[in-house]
């Protein structure tokens, strides 16, 4: 049988475990997520990405999935998918969105790259919160995120996902910044 098996580093099952299980503010979701992040490449379990799926309006945490790319050597196990992939599992469900479900919240690290932005699309999320949007996180790194449509934040809005940028921002950077000095892999495919 052939499978694959995407899971959390076990620093992040152990963090999720010890934390509040409800985050009321944004920037208490964020700051939650920029955490994430930064441990995840402190402890070599990937890149400095981290994403977590909240409910919008009580801040009950689902869940928070970090990038596992290298370590699971698996394209696609970057955080949004690793936290929307865990939460759906987690709440028995393909469609965060479904009829009867509260209004699910996806909280990233910086916004989603051209995979991602399609997951976050398809999930069922209601709401996408995002540390920053503009070229930092490439320039400062080196990731290349690919080609996210010109008008990404209006096909969300088309698609009746709510957009909120601009979430702790500095400190979203100052997590890149580290990454960039401590040398760590940069795995875009042919360093394209």
């Amino acid at each position: 049988m052939v499978e694959i098996n995407l899971k959390l580093p076990q620093w992040a099952e152990k963090e999720l475990q010890n934390m509040p299980t409800h985050f009321r503010t944004l920037e208490e979701r964020m700051a939650a997520v920029v955490d994430f992040s930064r441990k995840n490449f402190q402890n070599g379990t990937g890149g400095p990405f981290a994403a977590g799926v909240f409910e919008k309006e009580s801040g009950r945490m689902v869940v928070i999935g970090v990038n596992r790319v290298v370590p699971s050597k698996c394209s696609s196990a970057h955080a949004e998918v690793m936290a929307l992939s865990l939460a759906q599992k987690m709440l028995g469900t393909w469609d965060l969105g479904a009829p009867g479900m509260p209004t699910h919240q996806l909280v990233v690290n910086w916004r989603p790259c051209a995979m991602c932005y399609g997951a976050v699309i398809w999930s069922g999320v209601r709401s996408l919160v995002v540390a920053g949007s503009g070229p930092e996180l490439e320039e400062i790194t080196g990731f290349d995120e690919g080609p996210v449509p010109a008008d990404w934040q209006g096909e969300l809005e088309k698609r009746g996902i709510e957009l909120v940028d601009g979430v702790l921002t500095d400190q979203a950077t100052r997590v890149f910044q580290e990454f960039a000095d401590s040398g760590a892999l940069v795995y875009n495919s042919r360093q394209g």
